[in-house]
């Protein structure tokens, strides 16, 4: 009886000691899961009028070091999260828009991450576009994780950058009718940050269909934000993030 007593105990601390004190048991504990999340597809928005949020921002179980994008349901503005922040954009004029810090929304697709841990690298020069962009991220992640989240810094040297806003009650089945509404904004010389998603199997899911490469761009200031069609990137500023 003794012996089955102390053989118990021994196996008993064997496993405290696996559960609490071994390398793999602390790891698991802190370690994030990295892996890109999406919620909805953009081409039930475009061509199935799925307009209505599939996703609300605010039961996103783990915002720390949370990055994701997408539309505000009803395509009535943008959605951005930097880091755990959440911005919404929304139409005010052909000038001006309103920028909320909140978590308080919807979206009827939505593409997320939480990444705790970036390798920082200079944006080379010769990449002054989005399209540039997207060939060196192809080539430059050939052995690396899809899809995966990105994120650029540094100044702009121009771009435009969209808000959807489309008129309440529109029906969609086409992305024409999606677009209704939408206003550009042209923006100069900005620090800005950039948070992407790329993956080359997402086309009409949460990239458009025809391109690897889905981007909000959010200026430093705050007073602009939306999903970015053109830019410019300024040479020597620039700032390239990708997951380790």
């Amino acid at each position: 009886m003794l012996h089955k007593t102390i053989t118990l105990s021994l196996l008993a601390f064997a496993a405290f000691a696996f559960t609490y004190c071994s390398p793999a048991a602390k790891e698991d504990k802190t370690t994030i899961d990295q892996s890109v999340q999406v919620v909805g597809a953009m081409k039930n928005v475009m061509w199935n009028g799925q307009l209505a949020g599939t996703i609300s921002l605010d039961t996103i179980a783990t915002k720390a070091h949370l990055f994701g994008l997408g539309p505000v349901e009803y395509l009535a503005g943008e959605l951005m999260i930097v880091d755990g922040k959440s911005y919404k954009s929304t139409v005010l004029t052909d000038s001006n828009m309103r920028i909320e810090e909140t978590f308080d929304a919807k979206a009827p697709f939505f593409v997320y991450a939480n990444v705790a841990n970036w390798k920082e690298s200079s944006l080379p020069d010769s990449i002054q576009s989005i399209k540039q962009l997207e060939a060196y991220l192809d080539q430059a992640t050939q052995t690396a994780p899809r899809p995966f989240a990105f994120r650029l810094t540094g100044t702009v040297g121009s771009a435009t950058i969209h808000i959807v806003n489309l008129p309440k009650g529109t029906k969609v089945s086409s992305p024409a009718d999606a677009h209704q509404g939408q206003q550009n904004y042209r923006l100069t010389n900005q620090t800005a940050e950039i948070v992407g998603f790329f993956s080359t199997a997402h086309k009409a899911i949460f990239t458009h269909h025809d391109t690897y490469l889905h981007m909000h761009l959010l200026t430093a200031d705050k007073n602009r934000m939306g999903h970015l069609d053109e830019v410019t990137f300024t040479p020597g500023t620039m700032k390239l993030y990708l997951p380790e």
